[in-house]
């Protein structure tokens, strides 16, 4: 009777990266909120320095745990069925962040839909309206606060275009790209990859353009009720994840220039290229209903 053989299934000893991620974040957590507090008070605190070693440290990990990962790769201690589990993480992951950013979009919604109605008297709520805010006029955006801090709409022309085109034009390089790679045209894999790059930062630096226009020109920042809330968080954390998913496509850039990845056997840049198309559609979305409607 013939033996059944069983694949090898990788596990890697204790690693010391999770709970520096850990740590990275949560310094990132306190050091984001308290430099929100300081701008906000007029204070001057430690919590741009906390904030910044916390960016350092998630740099740090993100960057130590992928060449773990690479040399792991590169040894051949990987099989299908592990290839397996990193599709069905790297899904799960993405779902996760579907779920984070339909939580900043469902706040978008009720403030819009719910919230603000009510506070002009819609649904029969003229009580809450006579009571907590009697010279409130239902629109959207709020451009007054009930302090009387006042700003102005940030509109879909100009900069927002444009990096929604970037955004878009992004997507098709890196499918070119993924082609290129799978057809073993390395030239092309490359220059496609570059342009990705390229467009990705040229998003994150027109980004910053904005934010200095809306602080600087437009009055809309933190402190400008509910629309600038929104406005900040559901821009700012898709910046995040631009720039996360930049630092992945630079990796793999890197890793392409030494010659890594086969047509068979480039997981690490499909899941790379997934994390991108999924930054570009949220925002498309964010494009629409924080910028359009």
């Amino acid at each position: 009777m013939m033996q059944q053989q069983y694949e090898r299934y990788y596990v890697p000893a204790q690693s010391p990266w999770p709970i520096v991620g850990a740590v990275a974040l949560f310094l990132i957590a306190v050091g984001a909120g308290n430099t929100v507090i300081e701008a906000t008070n007029g204070e001057s605190g430690h919590g741009g320095k906390i904030l910044a070693v916390g960016i350092v440290a998630l740099l740090v990990m993100l960057f130590g745990w992928f060449k773990n990962q690479i040399d792991e790769s590169m040894s051949g201690l990987y099989s299908s069925q592990l290839g397996r589990s990193y599709r069905q993480g790297m899904s799960w992951f993405i779902f996760s962040e579907v779920m984070f950013f339909a939580a900043f979009f469902g706040a978008l919604f009720y403030a819009r839909v719910i919230s603000v109605p009510w506070l002009g008297g819609a649904s029969n709520n003229a009580m809450t309206n006579d009571v907590l805010w009697p010279a409130f006029e239902a629109m959207w955006p709020l451009i007054q606060t009930p302090g009387g801090t006042t700003t102005q709409q940030m509109s879909a022309a100009g900069l927002p275009t444009i990096n929604t085109i970037i955004l878009l034009i992004s997507s098709v390089t890196l499918h070119f790209a993924h082609v290129g790679l799978e057809q073993n045209k390395r030239k092309q894999l490359t220059i496609m990859l570059g342009v990705t790059i390229l467009l990705g930062l040229a998003f994150l630096s027109l980004q910053v353009e904005e934010y200095i226009h809306a602080y600087q020109e437009l009055g809309l920042t933190l402190q400008s009720g509910i629309y600038g809330n929104t406005f900040f968080l559901l821009t700012g954390f898709h910046g995040m994840h631009v720039t996360l998913g930049t630092l992945i496509l630079i990796v793999l850039f890197f890793r392409i220039l030494k010659g890594h990845f086969t047509p068979q056997n480039h997981f690490a840049f499909q899941a790379g290229s997934w994390y991108w198309h999924f930054v570009d559609v949220v925002w498309v979305m964010l494009f629409l209903f924080v910028y359009v409607l």
